[in-house]
């Protein structure tokens, strides 16, 4: 298996990183993903995929709930990164709109130049998107024939899945929400959406799935993300840790 979305630099995990890292292993997966969030998260990310070669991979990227009215001074200087780190998507960026729409404008701007940057060095992007979809497609829709990436934390309904798929190029993530109980993605992965089209993650620290809930989310939990999507499209695990890995595969195509 492979998650494709996993805060693992996060200082949450300072203590106990290693361990982490061998329960992962153990569990059977056999890379992760690091979206960065903000120039001031960028050395963790960096350090981190340094530290385990071969089987944590970086992401650069400016999350959209960082953006503020200067966001250009803290966003531009990160670009020379990109010619000097192989980096395997640019990420995590979007719109969120959630808390406060204060700076829809700016957000729609930083993501604007990072798909930009996506296309100039032929990266997929990693899309976070919060209440926001009509904003965030009204940026990216005249790329939607050359882009390619996730829609990070996909928990819409049909109609929003079939409006993703319409990006012909991206794969829809899917973590811990997809067990909790109130969770309607039960019902709406099979009805629109080819397992094709699914990559596994957990957005650790965040998401913990059913029976982890409540505590803190690391990359080994993504077999409870895994076991839950078997259940739901009604085969073999090992289809599930096949197909999702082959789609993962196609969409970071950087990967050595």
């Amino acid at each position: 298996m492979i998650d494709t979305h996993s805060h693992l630099y996060d200082q949450t995990f300072d203590a106990d990183r290693p361990e982490v890292i061998s329960r992962a292993k153990a569990a059977g997966v056999e890379k992760i993903f690091l979206p960065n969030e903000d120039e001031t998260t960028l050395d963790a990310v960096l350090k981190m995929c340094s530290d385990y070669p071969g089987y944590c991979y970086p992401m650069l990227g400016f999350h959209p709930e960082c953006v503020d009215a200067q966001f250009k001074e803290r966003l531009l200087p990160m670009k020379k990164y990109l010619s000097t780190h192989p980096f395997v998507a640019i990420g995590e960026i979007g719109m969120d709109l959630y808390w406060d729409k204060t700076y829809k404008k700016e957000q729609q701007e930083a993501l604007d130049i990072q798909v930009q940057w996506a296309l100039e060095h032929d990266l997929p992007v990693m899309i976070h998107c919060r209440n926001a979809y009509p904003e965030l497609f009204e940026v990216l829709s005249p790329y939607r024939k050359e882009l390619t990436g996730v829609f990070h934390c996909f928990e819409g309904t049909v109609e929003d899945a079939e409006a993703l798929l319409e990006y012909e190029g991206f794969m829809l993530g899917v973590n811990g929400i997809v067990t909790f109980k109130k969770s309607t993605l039960p019902q709406v992965l099979p009805a629109a959406v080819p397992l094709s089209r699914i990559v596994l993650e957990t957005d650790a620290p965040y998401l913990a799935p059913v029976p982890f809930r409540g505590k803190r989310n690391e990359s080994s939990f993504v077999r409870s993300v895994a076991e839950k999507l078997s259940e739901i499209y009604q085969c073999k695990l090992s289809e599930i840790e096949l197909q999702t890995t082959k789609n993962a595969i196609k969409v970071f195509k950087s990967l050595p």
